[in-house]
């Protein structure tokens, strides 16, 4: 967990997450030891991202950019400025060193199906990845991220998020196509929907729960064809079943949590992750307080990898937690943005009321929610320690299981 210079972000979330664990000395030098020798692999979230540049911003604003131009320059800002700006570029690899992580499967899409929408993510990856590549590189294979370790580098493993979609369904194959050329571009997972309902089928904040349609049973064949691997994530429970089911090739619940602990719409209950575990498939188990339920900490975290790991069997348990580091400098850089008026939420993206609390309800509800810093990854490690797990079986939740589902997608 060492850090190139002090860092009180890195440094607070550290002091939360051993106040929940409160470990031994002896659990936490092993863990430490053991994380940092580990293939560690984050089955879902962000590499940590740098602050938008403000002025640049704010010049955008004066000059009448459209909400769209907008969100994209700040897109773009927090998503390659570490790879162009020497101070970003330091507290990027600084929040990497402190993680002890080894490769994120790196959310490279957008909350939707439209093939130019996805792309844009994934050009800024990309972009990021081939000037960052000796220190933080585009894996495209299993066995890119195993070397990435051994050489000391860390490394980006692309998820599209949704299926591209055209929208105009002349055939399945027609609609279909862009599958394979996302893969060509180094896509290795997607979503079948995110929170509403599209094509496929059901996301997982539609009430009717309607399940995967032809062309979502269609869109599951042509993805284990291909190879990516299919991901349930924010899929509605019977979407998510019916995926799994259909699929021949391992899948994934990438980043949700277990119903049976707290009923939320992004958690799966149990016939669901049967489904999945059946197939050979995995979940991985996201640092979302409001998701997690009960204390929303890292204890809650490790609550439901045990729930999954002694139910179905730790082979099908991961960590993708959702979330990243963001640079200290973005408050003081967003500061000089003038205020703009409040925006609709983009239609894929809708929650259905109290389905996830704003920032400041989650921080009251759950005060130790900062223990699930991204960042405090080698204490993750240290509460698998704590709680029994063999060395080999910890192996596998860090990045094993993983591993072996993305070896199978690719055969």
């Amino acid at each position: 967990m060492a850090a190139t210079a002090p860092n009180e972000v890195i440094d607070r979330g550290r002091t939360l997450g051993l106040d929940v664990l409160k470990p031994s000395a002896r659990d936490l030098e092993y863990g430490l030891a053991l994380h940092a020798k580990s293939v560690v692999f984050d089955g879902y979230g962000f590499s940590p991202s740098a602050a938008v540049d403000g002025e640049r911003l704010a010049q955008a604003v004066q000059e009448g950019a459209s909400d769209l131009e907008l969100q994209d320059l700040d897109e773009d800002m927090r998503m390659t400025r570490y790879a162009t700006n020497p101070a970003e570029r330091a507290e990027y690899l600084q929040a990497w060193e402190a993680s002890g992580v080894t490769c994120v499967f790196q959310n490279a899409g957008e909350e939707g199906s439209e093939p130019l929408r996805l792309l844009k993510r994934l050009a800024r990856f990309t972009y990021s990845t081939d000037l960052l590549r000796e220190v933080v590189a585009k894996a495209v294979t299993p066995d890119d991220i195993v070397a990435a370790k051994k050489q000391g580098r860390r490394c980006l493993y692309f998820t599209g998020n949704g299926v591209p979609l055209t929208g105009t369904a002349v055939s399945a194959p027609e609609e279909l196509r862009y599958i394979r050329v996302f893969f060509e571009l180094g896509v290795r997972m997607m979503h079948v929907t995110y929170n509403r309902r599209n094509l496929l089928g059901d996301g997982c904040a539609e009430p009717a729960n309607g399940g995967l349609s032809d062309l979502g049973r269609a869109a599951v064949a042509e993805l284990n064809r291909v190879g990516v691997i299919v991901d349930v994530a924010h899929s509605g429970w019977r979407t998510s079943l019916e995926s799994a089911k259909a699929s021949t090739k391992p899948m994934v619940a990438s980043h949700t949590t277990c119903a049976g602990l707290n009923h939320h719409i992004r958690a799966k209950p149990d016939d669901v992750i049967r489904a999945i575990v059946d197939g050979g498939g995995l979940v991985g188990i996201c640092a979302i307080s409001h998701f997690l339920g009960r204390t929303g900490d890292l204890a809650a975290l490790l609550d439901h990898v045990d729930y999954v790991a002694k139910r179905f069997g730790v082979d099908h348990v991961a960590i993708g937690t959702d979330v990243g580091y963001r640079s200290r400098n973005d408050a003081a850089e967003t500061k000089k943005v003038p205020a703009r008026a409040r925006r609709r939420t983009r239609y894929e993206a809708l929650w259905p009321e109290g389905a996830l609390l704003p920032a400041a309800e989650q921080a009251r509800r759950y005060p130790k929610a900062g223990s699930l810093a991204w960042t405090n990854w080698p204490l993750f490690t240290v509460g698998l320690v704590q709680r029994g797990y063999s060395d080999t079986q910890i192996e596998k939740i860090l990045a094993g299981n993983l591993l072996r589902v993305a070896r199978a997608n690719l055969a």
